[in-house]
């Protein structure tokens, strides 16, 4: 890592933050074509990467790869992460195309109503579980044994200070980013031989177009909850995952990283 300027890549201005080396390396990231995902990939391309944008809206694929231009290392996949077969097709996809997987982020999810546990529509549960959860498990399950086979990898999962603490009126959401934390200790464990890292950062609430679909009462307690007193910026968020994305992140394992601006207790 060097600390000097990162290039502004499809409109972002990321002046004055730390450039990250990725230069050679492929990197997937799942709910790539819009907020948190855009921003890594992003800086991920800035840093001399390559990256696949997994996302399952193809409208928001095609403004993404238009935002990147002509030229870009970028390989838009329209993927449904809760589809195992959809999964492994994208990833034996990625390493037809680049050759090869170093970098997961799992950043797929999706938030869900905002109604209390009792009547929380059980179809809504499923989605957002399957999404958030067992989506990431599934795309785990696929890129893992390309970073064995090339003896390395970077895996950072997104989970949520919701996944730490639970929110109220937000059990499903909750539940998925609690389990992605689960997941991110037992897998860290598991790889801990290899040179293949497995972390997972908690962001409090951003103000991305995902999270603002949640309920105006719900996002107000949100807020209430952060000491900083104010939203995630993208841009704090894509910082700590791309270091944690980077090789320079070689002996932390099944740890997690807080971005809750002081709201989390552990």
């Amino acid at each position: 890592m060097e600390s000097e300027p990162a290039t502004p890549v499809g409109g972002a201005d990321y002046a004055g933050a730390n450039h990250y080396d990725f230069a050679g390396r492929v990197a997937v990231v799942t709910g790539g074509a819009q907020g948190i995902g855009f921003g890594v990939a992003q800086r991920i391309v800035a840093g001399g990467g390559a990256v696949a944008l997994w996302d399952w809206d193809g409208k928001m694929l095609d403004e993404a790869g238009a935002r990147f231009g002509d030229g870009a290392r970028v390989l838009r996949q329209r993927v449904d992460v809760s589809d195992l077969g959809a999964v492994e097709a994208a990833a034996r996809e990625v390493v037809d195309h680049f050759g090869r997987i170093d970098i997961l982020i799992n950043n797929a999810a999706l938030v869900g109503p905002n109604v209390p546990t009792w009547e929380y529509p059980p179809d809504a549960f499923r989605d957002v579980v399957n999404v958030g959860l067992t989506g990431a498990f599934y795309c785990c399950r696929a890129v893992v044994p390309y970073m064995m086979q090339s003896g390395y990898g970077r895996i950072v999962n997104v989970s949520s200070i919701a996944g730490k603490e639970g929110n109220p009126n937000a059990v499903a959401y909750s539940s998925a980013k609690a389990g992605l934390l689960a997941l991110t200790k037992s897998l860290g464990k598991e790889l801990a031989g290899y040179d293949i890292a497995v972390n997972a950062v908690t962001p409090a609430f951003a103000k991305t177009a995902l999270a603002m679909t949640q309920s105006p009462q719900h996002i107000e307690y949100i807020l209430s909850k952060i000491p900083r007193g104010r939203m995630l910026d993208v841009a704090e968020a894509t910082s700590m995952i791309c270091w944690l994305a980077t090789a320079e992140n070689s002996f932390t394992t099944a740890a997690v990283f807080d971005l809750s601006g002081g709201r989390a207790t552990y």
